[in-house]
């Protein structure tokens, strides 16, 4: 069985530090690249494309509200035309960087509020998946399993890979918990390789409760701000290794390739 692992990378910013981003490209199949608008710039972009290529990481976008101060995390009510242009221009951004360096950005991810909004709102999940269709249909659209995200994508016939959080407790709804809950983020290495294992192999979210809701899974997400990233990167991948999965950048997995 193939699965991915990817990470959101190039997040400098007055919050978080990038100085793990070199080793966490040693482990992680995909790079969901920050674009300037909720952390990074064109140095950070550059620097994650370069490192990405030389590790057969594919790059994706990881496009934000503009909103630097908050990290992308507050949610903000914009017109269609808004969305569009946020996504477009930091796809652009990151693309022609990513040209420069002979390569091509392959998947598209959302960041932060503009991810969590769309996870529950069926019309912004249709406006974020109409564009990223238009701007190119074969890129891959990394998307939160059992979301309206990927109930808008799919109704487009689009490339989705579901994902799950590696570090996120979930609730009964199939939502993340809220980060402003104690419980929302598990720390513990140890605790999240089983977390990861449990779900990939049974194909099931784990809700905090105990509850587990049926879903597709093709990636797992290991946020790159947390003190514990590196360690629970290095545990996850292991233990998936040590059991029989195959881990492949979004852009080569089976499922991809026409």
């Amino acid at each position: 069985m193939e699965i991915n692992i990817n990470c959101d990378l190039g997040e400098k910013s007055k919050l978080h530090s990038n100085e793990n981003d070199p080793a966490l490209l040693e482990i992680v199949n995909s790079a969901n690249v920050a674009c300037g608008y909720h952390a990074g710039d064109e140095e950070t972009m550059r620097e994650v494309i370069k490192i990405s290529k030389n590790r057969g990481v594919s790059i994706g976008a990881h496009p934000s509200f503009n909103d630097p101060d908050n990290f992308g995390r507050e949610r903000m009510n914009l017109s269609e035309n808004e969305i569009r242009r946020l996504i477009i221009d930091q796809y652009e951004i990151l693309q022609k960087i990513a040209q420069e360096n002979n390569e091509n950005v392959t998947h598209m991810k959302p960041h932060g509020a503009l991810n969590n909004m769309a996870c529950e709102d069926i019309e912004l999940a249709t406006i974020l998946a109409k564009v990223i269709y238009e701007l190119d249909k074969d890129l891959i659209y990394l998307v939160p399993t059992g979301s309206k995200m990927e109930t808008a994508a799919k109704s487009l016939n689009m490339k989705i890979a579901c994902e799950i959080f590696a570090d996120r407790n979930y609730e009964d709804d199939g939502n993340l918990v809220s980060r402003k809950k104690p419980h929302a983020l598990i720390t513990d290495p140890e605790q999240a390789k089983k977390h990861v294992l449990n779900m990939v192999q049974n194909q099931a979210i784990n809700c905090h409760s105990g509850k587990q809701i049926p879903c597709e899974i093709d990636s797992v997400c290991i946020h790159g701000d947390n003190n514990s990233s590196l360690a629970t990167a290095k545990s996850i991948r292991d233990n998936l290794l040590e059991n029989k999965l195959k881990l492949m950048p979004l852009n080569k997995m089976e499922k991809f390739i026409i």
